[in-house]
């Protein structure tokens, strides 16, 4: 692997301490500023409180990286994505939102622009080899590089990897394998770097903290309709738009005390997006919660090996949710892949992104496109 590296370089604390590991290690590290947003040119306006600043947050984090840069001696450039963005990635969250989905814009961020336009830019620039600030690690095994959860658990960021292909993970660098995010803080603090407690970024990816709901307004137009209790069909409420919501859902929906059904918190277990009908379904319901298989399409293998029918692993369904036992019934690499739970699965929605692992080993993964109950009916059709 080439000693050149080019370092995706937020202006945060970890892909600063990410170069300075690099530095250390003696590889030649250049840090790119990547802006793949633009609040103006694409009509980022309810829902969005960054624009009564001065500055707009990614001129301020840009501030960050050329100050930090200073500080490492490092190399800093900086360079556009919008458009590659807007196409590629968030044009097809647009839609997956409108369909009823629960897209993960982050996952595919990370295969298609972080990793993917950001690969093809730094070879045309001479570099093979990327670096990043996610919490990951890499390692070679017999058979080829593969991905493992790093370090520190708590900041664990695999799951939004799932999706990165085979050749991106063999030319990428994830320096902070072995460290802690407090371990991070405290390095950046005798380094003397300006954003050593700087809060990290959340929010959809490169968009930033929004608003949620007021910002897809600005995409998608809400249209009221009904919240029907699935057990007993009733109405028990007006929803502000089906895409605003996801399987699992207990806060905001506005429902509760209502005559004859007991005071327990009620979830939402489905969504007809063509009869702009919100189901929802109090926690006692477990027959409606819970589903025994899921069919993920497009599936990415991030593995060095080809999985098996009938293998054993476990999934993550959610960043940050527990790992569960599963068993993969039919596997193609790049098509289907049907997963069967030992033990039924709550709140499964269509397009999250479900993560397989083989002890702390990424085998890869992909979005969710149906959920079926034990007798292999599927969960409210989108």
């Amino acid at each position: 692997m080439s000693d050149k590296v080019l370092l995706g370089f937020s202006g945060g604390v970890d892909s600063s301490i990410a170069a300075h590991l690099l530095q250390e290690q003696g590889y030649d590290v250049t840090g790119c500023f990547m802006r793949n947003w633009d609040s103006i040119a694409n009509n980022d306006i309810l829902g969005n409180n960054t624009l009564s600043g001065s500055k707009c947050a990614q001129e301020i984090d840009y501030d960050f990286a050329v100050a930090s840069a200073k500080i490492l001696g490092l190399k800093l450039i900086r360079k556009d994505f919008i458009e590659e963005y807007w196409n590629e990635v968030f044009q097809d969250f647009i839609k997956g939102i409108s369909r009823g989905y629960t897209p993960n814009p982050d996952a595919f961020c990370n295969r298609y622009v972080k990793f993917g336009d950001f690969l093809t830019y730094a070879r045309s620039l001479g570099y093979e080899t990327l670096a990043m600030g996610h919490y990951a690690r890499r390692a070679m095994t017999p058979d080829g590089y593969a991905l493992f959860e790093p370090k520190d658990k708590n900041k664990d960021q695999t799951y939004f990897l799932a999706m990165i292909t085979r050749e991106q993970l063999d030319h990428t660098l994830f320096p902070l394998e072995s460290l802690t995010k407090v371990e991070v803080r405290e390095l950046a603090r005798q380094l003397h770097l300006p954003n050593a407690d700087k809060h990290g970024s959340t929010g959809v990816c490169f968009i930033g903290e929004r608003n949620f709901r007021p910002f897809l307004e600005n995409y998608v137009k809400p249209q009221r309709g009904d919240i029907i209790d699935y057990r007993t069909g009733r109405k028990i409420g007006t929803h502000e738009g089906v895409f605003f919501y996801t399987i699992g859902q207990h806060k905001g929906l506005g429902v509760g005390g209502v005559e004859g059904l007991s005071s327990a918190p009620f979830f939402v277990v489905g969504k007809d997006v063509k009869k702009n009908i919100l189901y929802v379904a109090q926690e006692g319901n477990t027959d409606i919660r819970f589903s025994s298989s899921c069919l993920l399409t497009d599936f990415n293998r991030l593995a060095p090996r080809p999985l098996s029918d009938g293998m054993v692993c476990a999934v993550k369904l959610r960043y940050r949710a527990e790992k569960i036992p599963v068993i993969i019934e039919k596997v193609k690499e790049g098509g289907d892949c049907l997963l069967r739970f030992p033990t039924p699965c709550p709140y499964i929605a269509p397009g999250q992104i479900a993560c397989l692992y083989d002890g702390e080993m990424v085998l890869g993964g992909g979005p969710v496109l149906k959920s079926f109950d034990s007798e292999g009916r599927e969960r409210f059709p989108l």
